[in-house]
């Protein structure tokens, strides 16, 4: 059975996101994408001490220079499409509250027919935890049990109640709620968040950044998976985030994901033997504007499915 194979949505400062996002989600849709992706960034810090990923001295990318909220790019793309699934990867959850993005969530679901997958993560950026305001940083990971409880709370049954740090609800009717259960992945990157993954959410979100790791880090989850007792199988999403080049890339060091459309798919062969259910495939950053984005997405599509991926 052939990979699923998802689409990165036009998010990023060169776009017009009124008019791009839409464009490029119906086309992926004609093209058979099964699914359209969006991330999150919430600021681009003019001055900070803290570099990308938290690694000191590791310059932040222009791409973040402008990055549009993922929630209104997705209804965007939901009123512009009726098949593909409408995923965020990631969106950092601890800098919402917990109750309106769980109510944001149900509603994009009810209005989409039930697409919606919920991939979050906790970030790293602590100029934009400064900005949210929601808790400390230092916080992040009980922030993101109260928020996934939180949801569950919401999009059940009525009459809602929930008591916890920063969430209080009291017997209330909490609607629209979800056209379905929507899947919560994680991006869990440590012991305690693949624990978290294991015992609260439907599946992982991991970023490809090579097939061996990849299949290493898949087998120490399910084997923790098996530890815990979990019975329901982990559904997978892979982020494959793509330096696309229209040349061939011949340097000694090509990472993932880095070259002509040959290349990222070789790479994409790869890394779908390892299991994953599916491949989100995100070029947005790499390419002059949404028809080159639509131009090159058509091409990875085909020639990904000739190849068996």
């Amino acid at each position: 059975m052939a990979t699923r194979l998802g689409l990165g949505l036009p998010q990023n400062q060169q776009y017009d996101i009124g008019r791009d996002v839409p464009d490029v989600a119906r086309a992926a849709e004609d093209m058979g994408y099964d699914s359209l992706w969006v991330y999150e960034r919430a600021l681009f810090p003019v001055s900070t001490t803290q570099g990308l990923y938290g690694i000191e001295g590791m310059p932040w990318p222009e791409n973040y220079r402008g990055v549009a909220h993922p929630l209104v790019c997705l209804a965007l793309a939901a009123t512009a499409t009726h098949r593909v699934q409408l995923g965020t990867s990631v969106l950092v959850a601890p800098l919402h509250g917990p109750f309106q993005l769980a109510k944001a969530l149900a509603s994009l679901d009810a209005a989409s027919d039930g697409r919606v997958v919920a991939g979050l993560g906790t970030g790293w950026s602590l100029d934009e935890y400064a900005a949210a305001g929601i808790r400390p940083f230092e916080e992040r990971g009980r922030v993101m049990d109260e928020i996934i409880d939180v949801c569950r709370a919401v999009w059940g049954p009525d009459p809602v109640s929930y008591e916890g740090r920063l969430s209080k609800i009291s017997s209330a009717v909490v609607a629209p709620k979800p056209a379905r259960p929507i899947p919560i992945l994680l991006a869990a990157t440590n012991r305690t968040a693949q624990r978290r993954l294991v015992d609260k959410a439907d599946g992982w979100i991991p970023v490809g950044l090579g097939a061996d790791q990849l299949a290493a880090q898949w087998r120490a989850l399910q084997d923790l998976a098996a530890e815990m007792g979990r019975i329901e199988p982990l559904k997978t999403v892979m982020r494959a985030n793509a330096a696309y080049t229209a040349k061939a890339y011949d340097g000694p060091d090509r990472g993932p994901f880095q070259g002509n459309v040959d290349q990222i798919v070789e790479d994409l062969a790869a890394h779908a033997e390892v299991g994953v259910d599916e491949i989100l495939i995100d070029v947005q950053g790499s390419v002059r504007d949404a028809e080159e984005l639509k131009d090159v997405a058509a091409k990875v599509y085909t020639t990904a499915r000739a190849a068996g991926v």
